[in-house]
């Protein structure tokens, strides 16, 4: 008696993303070092100046990490409550917070104590950045006003009250001294030049703002806030060029590629989506186990950084090519790989006798009812829920074995409503699908041949059946319009074809006349 031969899944190709120059780069890093911090991690910066040490605000604390250290190598703590946006200057050397005491506060890096503590906000400051001079501290707090201090005296030079809510984010450019970007809860974006006493500039946001970032040129400017990111082109007065809507939670945090031509954003949805800066297409998406509040990029790129709500700062390292080829000569040199292959490519001489150990076939579920011929229950098998939902193609492939043995029919009669309400949602979901169509048009011809007396007695089934009614005909009249497209290309093939002239033999093959005897008023002969 011959052996159950089990049920062939055919090896579709896999239906994954595209692999593109973008997902080989932002895939080419380490897994990624995870460290507790105290609190939410609110901020991050990483100084301009090598070795490119970051600054982290966490909860009532700002941790100074090296680049490739798990413990910090700096902490100040000297905050009465919750630190906010704690930034290098342009030099490493100074590191400016502010605290929701409303102070802000000056670091010397090197030191442990404040070098000057600013006091004028009535609020918890939320912004702060040094100007382009080194000179000058700009600071946005909840009081909805932004002020500039002089750090030599430690005095206000500036204070600004044109935001009517939370000024929860800012900017400030690295080409003029003066010119600066705050961003609120307002819906409000407003540029500011520290020679006049008002803004000069004021765009429409249309979400409350919570991050901005400026092009390294200075002439674009990106918002985000709500589930929206927007690019404003400054040289044109704040003219609005994009807004990209690829979040499902509001966007939090931006950053730059060390190129420039990378995009990045951040959401508490626990998405970061990286974006082309030429079309302002996604080219690639990292996940996250938690929302995300902070972000930052490591000069060329070395490093991601990420803090989330559940204070814990993720960081990705690139991988070099060094690193991964010498993980992979370590690989070669294991002695075990060795003993695994040995004897594979040995020949068996003619006196040898040869001892074969029966191998044990282990069938599948729906196999083991197949073998039974239970036709119903193989059938009901393929259709559990994660087997349908996982590997549609094993359920397909199930029904077509039983269509080979010409029990289809009778593995589909006989179901209750709520069998037949599976049966028909897998058919819907899976009908349109090219390579799962000739089978399951097959199963729905035979379900409707089957259950056409009970249609009407429940409302369920009628649903669904309408619905596969109205996806059918939707497909078919897609078909129709693309064979019009084809039939409309092919015309156009056509005519753009130069024509060439054929010339004729000597002698005609037809009747042995040569080509001067032939008659004059024949027409040369030519093809498309």
């Amino acid at each position: 008696m011959a052996s159950f031969k089990p049920t062939k899944i055919p090896a579709y190709p896999k239906l994954g993303e595209k692999v593109t120059q973008d997902t080989l780069y932002w895939k080419n890093y380490k897994a990624p070092v995870q460290i507790k911090e105290f609190g939410a991690v609110s901020n991050i910066d990483f100084s301009p100046v090598a070795p490119h040490n970051f600054a982290v605000t966490a909860f009532t604390r700002i941790h100074i990490y090296g680049p490739f250290s798990q413990e910090p190598v700096k902490a100040f703590t000297r905050f009465k409550d919750t630190a906010y946006c704690g930034r290098f200057r342009s030099d490493g050397q100074l590191l400016v917070a502010g605290c929701e005491d409303s102070v802000v506060r000056l670091f010397d890096v090197s030191g442990k104590v404040a070098l000057r503590m600013f006091k004028g906000h009535t609020k918890a400051v939320h912004v702060t950045d040094f100007t382009s001079d080194r000179y000058q501290i700009l600071t946005g707090s909840d009081d909805y006003t932004c002020r500039l201090w002089d750090i030599p005296n430690a005095a206000e030079l500036n204070a600004y009250q044109e935001h009517t809510d939370y000024i929860r984010c800012g900017v400030t450019s690295k080409l003029n001294r003066d010119l600066f970007i705050t961003g609120s809860y307002d819906h409000t974006l407003k540029v500011f030049d520290a020679r006049t006493d008002k803004s000069v500039m004021t765009m429409e946001h249309g979400q409350p703002v919570e991050s901005l970032l400026l092009y390294p040129s200075e002439g674009l400017l990106v918002s985000a806030g709500g589930r929206y990111v927007k690019v404003w082109d400054l040289l044109k007065g704040g003219q609005p060029l994009v807004s990209l809507k690829n979040h499902h939670k509001t966007v939090t945090c931006l950053a730059l590629s060390s190129n420039g031509q990378r995009l990045m954003s951040a959401s508490l949805d626990r998405h970061v989506k990286v974006y082309n800066t030429t079309s302002y297409k996604m080219v690639h998406n990292f996940d996250y186990a938690a929302a995300i509040l902070s972000l930052a990029l490591a000069p060329d790129d070395e490093s991601i950084v990420v803090g989330m709500t559940n204070s814990i700062l993720s960081i990705k390292h690139r991988k070099h090519t060094e690193e991964s080829k010498e993980i992979t000569s370590q690989q070669r040199r294991r002695p075990s790989y060795r003993v695994f292959v040995k004897g594979k490519n040995y020949v068996p001489k003619q006196d040898d006798y040869l001892v074969s150990k029966p191998v044990k076939e282990h069938l599948a579920k729906y196999d083991k009812q197949l073998k039974k011929f239970n036709v119903s229950k193989a059938l009901d098998t393929a259709l559990e829920t994660w087997l349908r939902k996982r590997q549609p193609e094993i359920t397909v492939a199930v029904m077509k074995e039983l269509d080979r043995r010409g029990t289809l029919k009778n593995a589909l009669a006989g179901r209750d409503e709520e069998q037949l309400s599976q049966l028909l949602h897998f058919v819907i979901g899976n009908v349109v699908d090219t390579r799962f169509t000739p089978v399951l048009v097959r199963a729905a011809e035979m379900i409707l041949d089957i259950y056409k007396s009970v249609i009407g007695q429940s409302a369920l089934i009628d649903r669904q059946l309408l619905r596969l009614q109205s996806l059918l005909e939707t497909e078919i009249n897609l078909e129709r319009e693309l064979l019009e497209v084809l039939g409309m290309l092919d015309t156009m093939f056509a005519t753009s074809v130069a024509r060439k002239e054929v010339p004729y033999s000597d002698v005609g093959r037809s009747n042995g006349l040569a080509k001067g005897d032939a008659g004059s008023s024949r027409p040369e002969l030519q093809v498309t």
